[in-house]
């Protein structure tokens, strides 16, 4: 046999047994029963006093909180804005992660650091920025006024903030992708004629589909939960720039309380919605 030693008897590579299948099984349930207690405790209890709180009162008042001009006043600013800044954001991961990946270029590490920035900033932080530039005493404040621009505590000032805040998260999810595939493919398209564009429409974005949808999922999930930095920028004027997150936050502090968790409630069929929608994706990229 090739490969072998003569007058020794080939051996069989024994499987190398990991400290984690050498656990007792008692060991073995205390882990995975802890882990489930945590889960229970912060996630499922959680979902489940939501649910509770806002059909306590009757599903009419449930269906009445929802109904309120306010309410969907909100939804439909929370929608505004997650259909402007998703695609913006899309847009701009996709460029973003095709140029660090396929390309070399001075700079390529300040980019990256620019793109993890709100990872490391506090949402708040990140809407008195803008704030502290296109705001009444900032340092464009006084040319917007002077030509009848309102940013700040207006819809413009909002979009800034959720595109701040969710514009990693395309990036972020395709960049790592398209690493691990390589430049093989575009390469070889190039070699046999292909143009820019055609390498891109007809090799590049069939591979990363799965990795696009799974990170716009989550960047839309961002954009229409985010409080910190819309919080500060909207100025919380009620039926008119205030987002499902911020109408929910009124309600509770007006003890509004089962009105507060039935619009909470819509945040919840969101996220249940994300984690569905992620889940399947995640399988299918794997695939």
């Amino acid at each position: 046999m090739a490969g072998t030693v003569p007058g020794l008897a080939p051996t069989k590579t024994q499987p190398v047994r990991t400290r984690a299948v050498e656990e007792s099984t008692a060991v073995k349930w205390l882990l995975i029963g802890a882990a489930a207690l945590v889960m229970l405790w912060l996630l499922i209890l959680p979902l489940i006093v939501v649910l509770t709180e806002a059909l306590k009162q009757g599903f009419g008042v449930y269906l009445d909180a929802l109904r309120d001009p306010d309410a969907m006043s909100a939804l439909r600013l929370t929608l505004i804005v997650a259909a402007i800044t998703v695609p913006l954001n899309t847009i701009f991961g996709v460029a973003a992660a095709w140029l660090i990946t396929k390309f070399q270029f001075r700079g390529k590490g300040v980019l990256i650091t620019l793109i993890d920035l709100p990872f490391a900033i506090s949402p708040v932080v990140g809407g008195l920025i803008f704030v502290l530039v296109f705001g009444a005493q900032g340092w464009l404040g006084p040319w917007l006024d002077d030509h009848n621009i309102t940013i700040i505590f207006a819809l413009p000032g909002i979009i800034l903030a959720t595109l701040f805040i969710t514009f990693p998260f395309v990036a972020r999810e395709l960049i790592p992708l398209m690493e691990d595939q390589g430049t093989q493919e575009e390469e070889a398209a190039v070699t046999l004629g292909a143009k820019g564009w055609q390498v891109f429409w007809k090799v590049t974005l069939p591979n990363i589909k799965w990795g696009l949808l799974y990170g716009i999922i989550l960047c839309n999930a961002r954009a229409m939960g985010e409080f910190g930095a819309v919080s500060v920028v909207s100025g919380h004027i009620r039926g008119e720039t205030n987002t499902l997150p911020l109408h929910v936050e009124i309600l509770y502090n007006e003890y509004q309380f089962s009105a507060s968790f039935a619009v909470a409630s819509l945040l919840l069929l969101l996220a249940l919605a994300t984690l569905i929608l992620k889940s399947w994706l995640g399988r299918k990229s794997a695939h």
